[in-house]
C-alpha cells in the first residue's frame, strides 16, 4: 500500500487489519474482568473512507453488553434510528472487528451479537475476528455460519490469538 494509501486519524491505513485488531484488543482490556464474561472490544469501520464510526467493549454501556452490541447503540444513537433500522443510515460499506468471535447464544436472554448483524444486513460486509469463541459459556458458536450463509464474510486476522485469550479471560479462574 502506497505511502498516500488513506490514513485514519489514528495513524491506521487502510487494510491494516492487524491494526484494528490490536485498536479492538487495546479496547478490551477497558472491560472488567469478570469470571462470568469475555472481555472483547469491537470497532465499525467504514470501507470507503477508512474511518471508525463506533467502539465499544463488553461491559461499556448500562446491561449485560457485549462490545459489539455497545458499537450499534452509539451508531443507533449517531444516526439517531432505532437500531433495527441501521441498515438504512450506515454507509454503504462497514467492516466490523471485534477480538472474540461475535456469539450466537446469550445466556442472559439479550439478542446474541450474531442476530443483531444479521440485522443491520449486507452494511456489514466483513466481520474480521481475533479468535473464535472458546466454549466455555456456549459451546458450538454457529455465528461464523450463520453471516458466511447471509454472505456476510468472516475473516480471521491472525497473530494476537495468546494476547486476545489473556485479555479475554482476566477475572476467569485458571485451570490448575
Amino acid at each position: 500500500m502506497s505511502k498516500a494509501a488513506s490514513l485514519h486519524p489514528k495513524g491506521i491505513e487502510a487494510g491494516d487489519h492487524e491494526a484494528y485488531m490490536r485498536l479492538a484488543l487495546s479496547l478490551a482490556t477497558k472491560s472488567p474482568p469478570k469470571p462470568t464474561n469475555y472481555r472483547v472490544g469491537a470497532l465499525v469501520l467504514d470501507v470507503a473512507t477508512n474511518e471508525i464510526l463506533a467502539t465499544g467493549y463488553t461491559l461499556e454501556l448500562p446491561g449485560n453488553t457485549h462490545a459489539e452490541q455497545c458499537c450499534f447503540q452509539k451508531l443507533s444513537e449517531k444516526y439517531n434510528v432505532a437500531p433495527e433500522h441501521l441498515s438504512q443510515a450506515l454507509p454503504d460499506e462497514v467492516a466490523l472487528y471485534t477480538s472474540v468471535e461475535p456469539c450466537s447464544k446469550r445466556l442472559s436472554g439479550n439478542t446474541p451479537c450474531v442476530d443483531r448483524i444479521l440485522a443491520i444486513g449486507k452494511r456489514i460486509s466483513t466481520v474480521y475476528v481475533g479468535v473464535k469463541e472458546p466454549e466455555k459459556f456456549v459451546s458450538d458458536n454457529s455465528s461464523s455460519r450463520k453471516l458466511n450463509d447471509a454472505g456476510i464474510n468472516v475473516v480471521h486476522v491472525g497473530g494476537l490469538e495468546k494476547d486476545i485469550l489473556e485479555v479475554a479471560t482476566a477475572g476467569h479462574e485458571k485451570p490448575r
